[in-house]
């Protein structure tokens, strides 16, 4: 039992939100992990597995100056991910709807003095109803471990901020 997943999905259908995710270091682990949990497509829309820069732009509209200004390992690109994956075909309805993204590197290679393996940036975009602006909040982490550690408490990591941002709407 994912008790994590559990309590998000409880929580989602009880405030009538919509969750989306857009995952790029993760590779779609956290959208696992909510679907994983019994009655999950109450709440659950799609999912978007955005590895490469080119599916970065195409998918959820990140821009391709972010990339080229700040990577797409940072904080910039993380808004944007969450932003376009919250505004990418839009819902039909008035319903609420929560887009989470999560991009870093995992290693074991790929790191840099900068910009060290285990970093990760995450993003949590909801808006109230489909009138409404987004709202971003954004927040990074320096996970240790091995690959699978660091996607692990990334995908934990992010579920918690998703659970807390919940909690406020």
């Amino acid at each position: 039992m994912d008790r994590q997943a559990e309590q998000i999905i409880a929580l989602a259908i009880k405030k009538h939100c919509w969750i989306r995710s857009v995952e790029s270091c993760t590779g779609g682990m956290v959208f696992s992990r909510l679907t994983s949990v019994s009655g999950a497509s109450a709440v659950l829309d799609r999912g978007f597995i955005t590895y490469s820069n080119k599916a970065k732009c195409e998918m959820v509209g990140v821009s391709p100056e972010t990339l080229a200004n700040f990577g797409a390992v940072s904080d910039e690109t993380a808004k944007e991910m969450a932003i376009g994956g919250l505004l990418a075909n839009e819902l039909a309805t008035d319903d609420r709807c929560a887009a989470i993204s999560i991009t870093g590197i995992a290693g074991p290679d790929g790191g840099t003095t900068e910009k060290p393996v285990g970093l990760v940036h995450m993003a949590c975009a909801m808006r109230k109803d489909a009138h409404s602006a987004p709202n971003c909040v954004s927040y990074c982490e320096i996970f240790k471990g091995d690959r699978q550690a660091i996607r692990m408490a990334a995908s934990n990591a992010i579920l918690s901020i998703l659970l807390e941002q919940l909690t406020q709407l």
